[in-house]
């Protein structure tokens, strides 16, 4: 039997994914491995001989431009280890050895899991459970503490910043404040680089609680300076000084939802100041849609380097972007340590010094 790597993708989907399928293949071929790629995240693990598909040069020429992953994945199901913020759950045995039994069946030398913190969180447990698994970071949040950057990220702040080029227009043409909620369950680093880049007068994080009366402030202020619209960024999980996140009814299956605070925002603001306000959530549109330049590149190399790991037999480690080279880390301080915004930081910085107020 040929020598064989296993990957699959797994959490939230995100722009970048193809492209480190891609590169795990073309590395993976040069080294004369053969790639089987797990449906559907871990659940790929789980049927009698697996659910999987053969991945080749043939089959992934061309995904590299594609939003979505080829191979499918899933935030839910048995896999499921992370459930909030610092709150993990064990796998269960009998979870464990089926899918030990899929990965010893297929003659799989090495696993690439492709995902978060909650997927990486999995992947360590499936680690110190004797699988051989190398980790590569994924998330938009760009909040994972191990690396300086995930893929994914730049392409939803793209996102961001295209809504607000096209909603300043319209906030101008009828005089209006708009309220844009993006994604950022407890680190604001896409609407920090978002609202940045697109020209955001009032920036909302959850790293700085904002005082719901100095937004208002900010807002009216430019009013009497003559500018007479205003953009507000907020992420989904920011939240006022003396209040809490806003979650979203409904499933809560593994993190919970946030979701609201950008309405919420809206109505105190006209409320507080009289200006018609106007929301817009953007949502799922910041992970689809083609990756950028960056996240190609970032993708693709992070494939590449994953696969030289198993190659040289370093597993429990994670792929890293640090100081612009591509290393790696073990898995175990990618894990359960997010990075967040440090309000003092020199783009929150950079940021006042242009007039954005951050509701302090």
């Amino acid at each position: 039997m040929k020598k064989r790597i296993g990957v699959l993708t797994t959490g939230g989907d995100c722009p970048g994914l193809n492209a480190v399928i891609r590169g795990v293949v073309r590395a993976a071929e040069n080294l004369d491995f053969e790639v089987i790629g797990f449906r559907d995240g871990f659940e790929g693990l789980l049927p009698e001989g697996g659910n999987y598909m053969v991945l080749n040069d043939a089959n992934t020429a061309g995904i590299m431009a594609q939003g979505g992953t080829i191979i499918g994945t899933t935030n839910k199901g048995n896999f499921i280890s992370k459930v909030g913020k610092g709150d993990i759950t064990q796998i269960k045995a009998e979870v464990m050895e089926r899918a030990r039994s899929v990965i010893r069946c297929l003659g799989i030398e090495g696993l690439v899991v492709i995902g978060g913190d909650g997927s990486m969180t999995t992947a360590h447990q499936l680690f110190e459970g004797g699988f051989n698994v190398v980790g590569v970071p994924k998330s938009i949040d760009n909040d994972l503490e191990a690396t300086a950057r995930t893929f994914g990220f730049d392409s939803a702040v793209a996102c961001v910043c295209d809504a607000l080029d096209r909603l300043h227009t319209t906030a101008k043409s009828h005089r209006r404040v708009m309220v844009v909620e993006v994604m950022g369950r407890h680190a604001g680093w896409i609407a920090l680089h978002g609202g940045f880049a697109g020209g955001a007068d009032v920036i909302l994080i959850p790293e700085i609680p904002f005082n719901s009366e100095k937004v208002a402030e900010a807002v009216m202020a430019r009013e009497k300076a003559g500018h007479y619209s205003s953009m507000v960024v907020v992420a989904e999980g920011a939240h006022p000084v003396d209040g809490d996140q806003l979650l979203r009814q409904g499933d809560t299956v593994g993190e919970v939802r946030l979701g609201g605070i950008g309405e919420a925002v809206a109505r105190d603001i006209a409320t507080r100041t009289g200006k018609e306000t106007r929301t817009c959530v953007l949502g799922h549109l910041q992970r689809g849609g083609a990756p950028t330049t960056l996240d190609r590149i970032l993708g693709t190399r992070f494939g590449i380097k994953a696969v030289e790991l198993i190659h040289q037999g370093i597993f429990g480690a994670m792929v890293s972007y640090q100081n612009y080279n591509v290393r790696h880390v073990p898995m175990a301080d990618a894990v359960h340590k997010l990075r967040l915004v440090e309000p003092d930081c020199e783009l929150v910085r950079a940021a006042c010094a242009v007039g954005v107020s951050f509701g302090k």
